[in-house]
């Protein structure tokens, strides 16, 4: 199947790979863009430095690209660093920055990860411009401290998306479904996906029911879609 995935561009990464080894292909499509806020970067970056942090969380991968390369090496003596999934661990792996993934690949999972051990510790979590007031209100019952840095902004294309010859179309966060324009969109012809249950819930919203709903990532959503491929063969 040809499938159109809804990415920031900057984090379409390795898609087409993992993709190709469920035998599929991908298009990327873009119904948001990143803008980059540098100064807050290096302020948290100067932050980590500094012992600020017991513990960072990447809740995505694009802040794991951008700060991980240039996270000095010793803040790992004193702070543990949590991926929300195996992609975003991946990129820190990458840079030399260990990290620990959660166990399921929604920041839901995190305080339940980390338990009592959060308690009187400063959780730094570079994050896009997008509230996720859930986790924070669990990190302080908890008797964490939550300190956000919002490092960048997502903003709507406003692009009508290329749906083109595709058979399926995978949301790969909330938003991305909330501001895809969709003109093209035929639940006959394109099967709708989600990859995972928050994503599945602003399909809804939308009126779009998802066929598909994955684990958070793409390749249990892959590994999804073949087994409903399989059922109806």
């Amino acid at each position: 199947m040809l499938l159109a995935i809804t990415r920031l561009a900057e984090k379409s990464g390795a898609d087409a790979t993992l993709c190709k080894q469920y035998g599929h292909e991908c298009r990327i499509i873009s119904p948001l863009r990143a803008e980059i806020h540098d100064n807050i970067i290096q302020t948290f970056v100067l932050a980590a430095a500094n012992g600020e942090f017991d513990a960072i969380f990447f809740t995505s991968t694009l802040p794991a690209q951008k700060i991980a390369p240039i996270l000095p090496p010793h803040i790992l003596e004193t702070t543990r660093v949590i991926a929300i999934g195996p992609q975003t661990a991946r990129v820190l792996h990458q840079a030399k920055i260990t990290a620990e993934t959660l166990p399921t690949f929604y920041s839901r999972a995190f305080v339940p990860y980390l338990g009592n051990w959060i308690e009187g510790k400063h959780i730094g979590i570079p994050r896009a411009n997008v509230p996720n007031y859930a986790l924070i209100d669990a990190i302080e019952k908890t008797g964490g401290v939550a300190l956000e840095y919002r490092c960048y902004s997502l903003e709507p294309t406003n692009e009508s998306l290329n749906l083109d010859n595709v058979d399926a179309i995978l949301f790969t966060s909330a938003n991305s479904c909330k501001m895809a324009l969709l003109p093209q969109l035929n639940t006959t012809s394109h099967l709708p996906m989600a990859i995972g249950d928050i994503t599945a819930d602003a399909m809804r919203e939308r009126d779009l029911e998802p066929k598909i709903i994955g684990d958070g990532t793409l390749e249990g959503t892959l590994k999804t879609l073949n087994t409903y491929l399989r059922s109806v063969k």
